[in-house]
C-alpha cells in the first residue's frame, strides 16, 4: 500500500497491555512501519483497571498531545491526541455507555479540527465504542476519506443478551444507529465468521472482511523448563498451575473458577491463579474469602517483558465466557496461548465459531459455558492427561493464521481495495 495518512479513532490504545487498546496499539505501529502517517484520537488509558494512574491522571483532566516511536524505531512516530472522558470506578450497563458517550462527545472537538487540517486518507473506528463510526462519516462526508469500521465487540447485542440495557427502546434506537454506520462504512471488518454472520444479517453491508485478532509468535513461543518457571514466580517446581489471565469482567462468568477449585481442593499441589483486574475482581476476592480457599491466587497483570515466560510457566489454561457472548467475542487472550503451545479449557457452545474453530483444529478441550460440571470435568480431563497433541495443533495453528505480519498485511491490502 503507497503511503497514506490514517487517523484512528479508538477508545482504547497504548500503553493498555490487554484487550482493544493492546491491538489498537499494535495495528497503528504496524501501519507506521509500513509508512504510513498515523494519528489517533483516544482515551487515557485505563482499561482493565478501569481507574487512570499516573502519568496520564494529572493530565486526564483535558486533552493532550504527544508523539510514540514505533516498536522496531523505523518508520514514522505516531502522533496521539487523548481526550478526557468518564471513567466510572464500578462499571455497570448504564456508566459504560456514559463512558462511551463521554469519550465520543469529547473527541467532536478533536475531529472537528481535523475538519480544518490536511485530508486523511483513511479513517478507521474500532467498535467498541461504536459511537465514534459516526464521527467517521461526518469526516468521510465533508473530507472524502475512506471509512473502515472493524468490530472488536458487538457491544449492543452483548449488552442486549446480557442484559445490561433492560430498555428495549433504547436497544432499538442504538441499532439503528449501529446500522447507518455500517451502511456508510467503505468496508467493515469482524474477529469472527460468527462476528460476521450477525453483522451482514443486520446492516445488509456487502463488504465485510475477517479480520481477526493477532498474536506475535516470535514474542509468545513455547518453552519447556516449566519448573523452572515456576520457582521463579514464587511457586513450587513440582506445582500443578491452572493459569485465568485476562480482564475480570461480567461476561467471563469467573465465579466458577472459584467453585471447581472449592470441589479439587484436596489435590495436593494444585493451584488455580487468577492474574489480571477489573470491576469485578473484588467480588471473586469476597467468594474466595466466604469459601476458605487456599488453592486460589490473585495476581496482577504481568509486565509484558515476562508475560510468555509467564504464560509458560501454567500447566493448564482457562478462556471461559458466558453462554450470550461466547459468539460475540472471540477471546483475545486464546492468541497468545495458542502462540505458547498452550494446554486450554475452553468455554464455547457447540453452535458458536469459538466451538467450530476450536474444535476443528483439535487445539482445545471445550467445555459446555455457564455448566458447573461440565467445567470441573474438562479441568479433571486436562489434569489426567497428557494432551501434547493440542499443544502441537496449538502452536501451529497460531503460526499459520495468526501471524500479525500476515494478518495486517492481507487487512492493508483489503483496504487498499475497497
Amino acid at each position: 500500500m503507497a503511503q497514506k495518512r490514517i487517523l484512528l479513532i479508538g477508545g482504547n490504545f497504548y500503553p493498555e497491555l490487554t484487550g482493544i487498546g493492546k491491538y489498537n496499539g499494535e495495528m497503528m505501529d504496524w501501519l507506521a512501519e509500513d509508512g504510513n502517517i498515523c494519528t489517533v484520537v483516544t482515551t487515557y488509558p485505563y482499561y482493565p483497571d478501569w481507574k487512570i494512574k499516573e502519568p496520564y491522571y494529572k493530565k486526564s483532566f483535558w486533552f493532550s498531545r504527544s508523539y510514540k516511536a514505533t516498536q522496531s524505531g523505523a518508520g514514522n512516530n505516531i502522533k496521539i491526541y487523548r481526550c478526557p472522558h468518564f471513567v466510572p470506578a464500578n462499571p455497570s450497563g448504564l456508566t459504560r455507555i456514559l463512558s462511551d458517550v463521554s469519550f465520543c462527545l469529547s473527541c467532536t472537538a478533536m475531529v472537528f479540527l481535523a475538519l480544518f487540517k490536511k485530508k486523511y486518507d483513511y479513517i478507521i473506528t474500532v467498535s467498541p465504542p461504536f459511537l465514534t463510526g459516526v464521527l467517521a462519516v461526518i469526516y468521510k462526508k465533508i473530507k472524502g476519506a475512506r471509512f473502515f469500521y472493524h468490530v472488536q465487540d458487538l457491544q449492543i447485542d452483548a449488552a442486549a443478551d446480557l442484559q445490561m440495557i433492560k430498555s428495549r427502546t433504547l436497544i432499538k434506537f442504538l441499532f439503528l444507529i449501529e446500522k447507518f454506520i455500517m451502511r456508510q462504512a467503505d468496508m467493515v471488518s469482524s474477529i469472527s465468521e460468527g462476528m460476521i454472520a450477525r453483522i451482514r444479517e443486520k446492516s445488509n453491508q456487502p463488504k465485510i472482511c475477517f479480520f481477526p485478532n493477532w498474536v506475535d509468535t516470535n514474542t509468545f513461543y513455547p518453552i519447556a523448563e516449566k519448573k523452572v518457571l515456576k520457582e521463579a514466580f514464587g511457586f513450587k517446581a513440582e506445582d500443578k498451575i491452572i493459569l485465568y489471565s485476562g480482564a475480570i469482567g461480567e461476561k467471563q462468568g469467573l465465579e466458577a473458577i472459584l467453585h471447581t477449585a472449592a470441589y479439587l481442593k484436596n489435590i495436593s499441589g494444585l493451584k488455580f491463579i487468577i492474574c489480571g483486574s477489573g470491576p469485578y475482581k473484588k467480588k471473586l476476592e469476597d467468594l474466595n474469602v466466604l469459601l476458605a480457599l487456599n488453592n486460589v491466587i490473585f495476581m496482577p497483570l504481568q509486565p509484558a517483558d515476562q508475560l510468555n515466560n509467564f504464560l509458560n510457566m501454567a500447566d493448564i489454561h482457562l478462556v471461559i465466557q458466558k453462554t450470550n457472548a461466547s459468539d460475540l467475542v472471540m477471546p483475545s487472550k486464546l492468541t497468545a496461548i495458542l502462540a505458547v503451545g498452550g494446554l486450554a479449557v475452553i468455554t464455547a457452545p457447540v453452535h458458536s465459531s469459538l466451538y467450530k474453530i476450536v474444535d476443528q483444529n483439535k487445539m482445545g478441550i471445550l467445555a459446555e459455558p455457564e455448566n458447573q460440571n461440565a467445567l470441573t470435568q474438562a479441568i479433571e480431563l486436562a489434569l489426567n492427561q497428557q494432551e501434547e497433541t493440542i499443544r502441537y495443533n496449538a502452536r501451529n495453528y497460531a503460526k499459520k493464521y495468526l501471524s500479525i505480519n500476515e494478518i495486517l498485511k492481507k487487512y492493508s491490502a483489503d483496504m487498499a481495495a475497497a
